[in-house]
């Protein structure tokens, strides 16, 4: 299973359905990538990777990422958390993808928008099939794949989900680059009001006792 400091858990979305950016991140954003690993707990990250993983083996996996040659994709909330990351790796001709969603933010599309996302990158790739392999009792994972109408076969505990992939065309050409862009601007949008809540804060924190 792939796609592989302490840190706070980010702060779950309270609502029901949220607008879901999914944006292509680039090496300069691999600290937050560390963090949002590292704030998965030992289960979930067994589930995650397909064996236990202690802090230093989550840095080490981030570490190895080359982000030139794999793609990883976020989902951030407000404070440019990440909630959900996906890493997929390009292996023989196929992509294979791992995918994370911390607690509290799952069950609200975040991990759909992050498959559909690999999967049309692995399109735009020229890649033949998208795999994604996990344990059977990773049930989240299980689902996904179903959705995306993966074949799935299982033995021994663990899942092999694969999906042939179509040739990418002019469409998933744009649709990528588009996502991309509107990814982009809302990340902007959020780190903007992210630093004028913190200047608010500040401001307030230096006021006069009335």
């Amino acid at each position: 299973m792939l796609p592989r400091a302490r840190t706070r858990h980010a702060a779950p979305c309270h609502k029901d359905t949220m607008d879901i950016h999914v944006k292509h991140l680039s090496s300069a954003e691999r600290p937050q990538l560390e963090r949002h690993l590292l704030a998965l707990g030992a289960e979930d990250r067994r589930l995650r990777f397909g064996a236990p993983l202690n802090d230093f083996a989550v840095h080490t996996y981030v570490e190895r990422i080359d982000f030139e040659h794999d793609a990883v994709f976020g989902v951030s909330d407000e404070e440019l958390h990440l909630l959900g990351a996906a890493h997929l790796a390009r292996i023989d001709g196929q992509a294979e993808l791992g995918v994370s969603v911390l607690p509290g933010n799952r069950g609200r599309g975040v991990g759909g928008a992050l498959l559909a996302r690999a999967h049309m990158h692995a399109r735009n790739w020229g890649t033949r099939a998208l795999l994604m392999h996990c344990l059977i009792e990773n049930g989240a994972m299980m689902h996904l794949a179903r959705k995306q109408g993966m074949q799935i076969d299982t033995g021994y505990g663990e899942a092999d989900a694969w999906l042939k992939l179509q040739p990418a065309d002019a469409v998933s050409h744009f649709g990528e680059v588009f996502a991309q862009r509107v990814a982009l601007w809302d990340h902007a949008l959020k780190s903007q009001a992210a630093a004028a809540r913190r200047i608010a804060c500040a401001f307030a924190t230096h006021l006069p006792a009335a």
